[in-house]
This record gives structure tokens, C-alpha cells and sequence, in this order.
């Protein structure tokens, strides 16, 4: 009887054990890590957790080309321990953490191959020609009959995009204007198509001659291209492409992602700045360069920005720096490329108040600060134009800006470099 009570006495025993050390600030911490992590060849990856006194931490992994390291540190109160791997070859494997020899938490490291880029940082102007042109407004015509719209009586909206009139693709608005003079002249109706959304609808517009001075008219205001300043993220010399922005282009009138058929980009100048206050973001004015400075295309225009092809990369860069993974990216001190005044790339201080690696791509996988006073004094914080502007930590490109929050200037969001790169198709 009294060995069954001793039994049943160390059993309750190591329940509680169990229990508490389960839910002890150092358990807690190691299970908190990602169950999956991302990292660069030769490049590492580091947890800071709490100090155990309930058992020493250790590792295990598959592979003895990921090599760990445990460091701990200690103070009057408190204690950390820092966890770091380093991967030397591109691969894939499992890293055990263990307190006291008891598995407490597996880690599925990816390793990838070495990746180094050219950090832009440079003020872009960027031109793009859209696939149609788009409705930006109506206006009336007087004919001899009165005067109206003809492109409101053929039930076209603003933000349609005319992809074709009479079976013939459209891309220029000058050609709009000369398919409604003949058509008017030979008293054609115009089938007109045009997308509208995710649809395709077919209108028909008669044309009306403007009794004033003779032309026919469809009441159309259209726009065959946009124009806009922006920030170059990063070049990559292996393949020529580069990407910027870090966000898509939209029409106003619609709000929709503007339909690119090409476009191109070119060195821009700044001349000016508008600085931003709560309320109301402030802004770059620049001037195009000639594109003998840097120029390339535009093929895409995604949720993470414009990418293309570089024909002229000119003198603009320095040296390339490797690229560190969203799980790589840490809370606290980093710095943004950016241009205030000419062409002239400069380097301010920000901080990283949250980094979300999702594993699904995302633009605002950052919340950053600026904390450089020279920055703060000249802008406000992030202004219209600074998008693309490359985030750089521990001498690794890490993300790019993205927006800039409406109601505090000094602060935005970014994206993780790792998206653009993917978008681009850079491995």
C-alpha cells in the first residue's frame, strides 16, 4: 500500500512537472518560433527566448551543413538565451530545439541559394501605355439637333477601357478621333468594346458633328497613358530585370489596376518636395532625365509593384548586397534609400516597429518609422513618390516602403523583399 502511494505520489509529481514547465516563459517562447523558416545561403537566422533554469537548451538537426549555436545571457533579474542557425549550402532540413534533452519544438529550415541585388533607392518617372485607352470624362457636342453626349446615350461609363471600335484593337487616343470622323462622314454607327471590370460589353456610339467647326464628335475625354514618379527598389545584373514601387498603379477614376500594354521607366530629378502633414501625405515633384541616364520597360504592373527590363542601367549603381528573408527581418533599427533633391541617392534612418512573414505575399508585411531627423524635417515622413524606396537592415535588402498612413505621416507600411523578387522571378 504505502509503495503504491509513493507510485501514485511521482506520478502527480510529474504531471505537474510537465504541466508548468509546459506553460513556463521559456516553453512558450521556443514554441512561438515558426513552425517553417525561410534563409540564404551562409546567412543566419537567431531567436531570443527566456533563460530556463529547469533544464539547459540544445539542438538537433538532420543535416550538419545547418550549423546552431546557443548563447545566454544574464542580468540581476533576468535572463535570455539566443538560438542561431546557419545554414552553409542550399537545402532543406529539420532543426530540433530541447530543453533539458526533451523535444520541445521542430523547425522546417529552407535554405536557399546565395542571392545578392543592387539596391535602388533612385527617384524613377514612369510612363505607361495602357492596353486601350481609358474614358476619363464626357463632354456634350452642339449639333444642328441640340446638344448632348453621344457617349452617354451609348450607355459608355468613365473608367471604361475601349480595347476596340469597329473589330480594329485601339491604343492611342488619336486613333479614337479619326475612326469617329470617318465614321461620321460615311454616317456609321461605331460598335464599340470595351471592358468594364471583370466584363466585356459591346456599345454602339453615333457620332455627332459639332456645328461650330464641322468635326464629328463621340463626347469622349479618353487617356491612352499614365504618368508618375516613383522609387527603384532593386536591379538585378544577372537577368537585366529590376523592380520599383513596391505597389500597383491604379486609375483614379476607378480605383481599378491600370491594364499595361507597355511602358517604360527613366531617371527622374527631383526638384521639389511637398511635405506631409496628418491628413495629407506629401509628395516628390520631379522632372524625367533623358533615358541616355537609366532606362528600361515596363511588362508588369502587380499588387507589388512595376517590373521590366533594363536597357540602359548606366553608372547609377554601387555594390551589390545579399537579401535576407522575411524571417530574417528583426524589430528595431533599419535604413531607407531614397532621393530629396536631384538624382542624388541618400541613406536615412527608420525603425521596424512589426515584421509579419507571411507565407502568403502580402504588401504590408512591415510597419516602419522614420526616426532621421534630417528626413522628418524635409518631408514629414513618407511622401508620394518615396514608394519602392528600398529598406535595408544589417546590411541586407530586406523590403521596400509602400504606403504611408494618412493620419501619421511618420509612419507606413512596407512589403518583404522576398515578394518583389518572386513577382520578378528572381531566384
Amino acid at each position: 500500500m504505502i509503495g503504491e502511494g509513493i507510485r501514485k505520489l511521482i506520478g502527480c509529481i510529474l504531471l505537474l512537472s510537465i504541466f508548468f514547465v509546459g506553460y513556463s516563459t521559456p516553453v512558450q517562447d521556443v514554441i512561438s518560433i515558426p513552425n517553417e523558416i525561410t534563409v540564404y545561403e551562409g546567412q543566419q537566422i537567431s531567436w531570443e527566448v527566456s533563460s530556463t533554469r529547469i533544464g539547459d537548451f540544445s539542438t538537433k538537426t538532420e543535416n550538419e551543413k545547418l550549423v546552431t549555436n546557443i548563447t545566454t545571457s544574464t542580468n540581476n533579474r533576468t535572463g535570455t538565451t539566443s538560438i542561431t542557425a546557419t545554414s552553409k549550402e542550399a537545402n532543406d532540413t529539420t532543426l530540433t530545439i530541447e530543453i533539458g534533452n526533451f523535444p520541445i519544438k521542430q523547425v522546417q529550415v529552407r535554405t536557399l541559394p546565395e542571392l545578392k541585388i543592387l539596391p535602388g533607392g533612385h527617384s524613377i518617372g514612369v510612363k505607361l501605355n495602357k492596353e486601350g485607352v481609358l474614358v476619363a470624362g464626357y463632354h456634350s457636342v452642339k449639333s444642328s439637333v441640340g446638344e448632348e453626349s453621344p457617349a452617354i446615350h451609348a450607355g459608355i461609363e468613365v473608367g471604361d477601357l475601349i480595347t476596340k471600335i469597329n473589330g480594329n484593337p485601339i491604343s492611342r487616343g488619336v486613333q479614337v478621333e479619326e475612326i469617329v470622323q470617318e465614321a461620321g462622314e460615311k454616317n456609321d454607327i461605331l460598335k464599340i468594346e470595351i471592358r468594364r471590370k471583370k466584363q466585356f460589353l459591346l456599345k454602339e456610339l453615333t457620332p455627332l458633328r459639332n456645328k461650330e467647326d464641322g468635326k464629328f464628335q463621340s463626347g469622349l475625354y479618353v487617356r491612352d497613358f499614365t504618368a508618375g514618379i516613383g522609387t527603384l527598389t532593386f536591379f538585378h545584373p544577372d537577368t537585366n530585370k529590376y523592380g520599383a514601387l513596391g505597389h500597383v498603379i491604379s486609375e483614379a477614376e476607378t480605383n481599378q489596376p491600370t491594364v499595361v500594354y507597355d511602358g517604360q521607366i527613366v531617371l527622374a530629378s527631383v526638384s521639389s518636395i511637398e511635405k506631409g502633414v496628418s491628413g495629407e501625405p506629401g509628395e516628390k515633384i520631379a522632372k524625367f532625365l533623358p533615358n541616355q541616364a537609366f532606362w528600361g520597360s515596363v511588362t508588369i504592373n502587380s499588387p507589388f509593384g512595376l517590373f521590366g527590363e533594363v536597357f540602359n542601367k548606366g553608372t547609377i549603381f554601387d555594390q551589390p548586397i545579399p537579401v535576407a528573408s522575411a524571417d530574417q527581418v528583426k524589430e528595431g533599427p533599419a535604413k531607407i534609400l531614397t532621393v530629396l533633391e536631384g538624382d542624388k541617392v541618400q541613406e536615412f534612418d527608420i525603425k521596424i516597429l512589426k515584421s509579419n512573414p507571411r507565407k502568403s505575399p502580402t504588401t504590408k508585411g512591415l510597419i516602419i518609422k522614420v526616426t532621421d531627423p534630417k528626413l522628418l524635417k524635409k518631408t514629414g515622413g513618407i511622401v508620394q513618390g518615396m514608394s519602392g524606396s528600398p529598406i535595408i537592415q544589417e546590411d541586407k535588402l530586406i523590403g521596400a516602403v509602400t504606403h504611408v498612413f494618412v493620419n501619421d505621416p511618420t509612419s507606413g507600411y512596407g512589403g518583404h523583399i522576398e515578394w518583389m523578387l518572386q513577382e520578378a522571378e528572381i531566384k
